[in-house]
């Protein structure tokens, strides 16, 4: 989704919000569901302090949510092996997006992650 090219850039305090949004799914890398828990809890605190970040904040819960639900279906509908080659290839892509996504936030640029459910809207 292109940026507007009259749209304000995003404030300093919103840039970094915006940002920790993104890098807060990180957490499920220790904590089983952090990565979809963290960006929640995050975006619900600090939706209002500006609109930039209550967008970016619900793109990272849409697509945690997203990837967590992929990743069930992976479990439950594959074997063991196969289970495991797609949660590699799924983490190693949501790993990859999470720090694009960070780096264009941190810049004031507005991002949507690909294949992403957006429940919230």
């Amino acid at each position: 989704m292109a940026e507007p090219s009259n749209a304000p850039m995003p404030g300093d305090a919103a840039r970094h919000w915006g940002m920790l949004c993104h890098l807060a799914a990180a957490a499920g890398m220790v904590v089983p569901f952090a990565n979809l828990i963290a960006p929640l809890a995050l975006w619900w605190f600090k939706r209002g302090i500006d609109p930039y970040v209550d967008a970016q904040g619900k793109e990272a819960v849409n697509f945690q949510l997203t990837m967590t639900l992929l990743g069930m279906v992976c479990v439950v509908g594959f074997t063991v092996p196969m289970a495991k080659l797609a949660l590699t290839i799924i983490s190693l892509g949501v790993a990859v997006l999470i720090v694009i996504a960070a780096v264009k936030v941190k810049q004031g640029k507005v991002f949507r992650y690909p294949w992403a459910w957006r429940v919230l809207t």
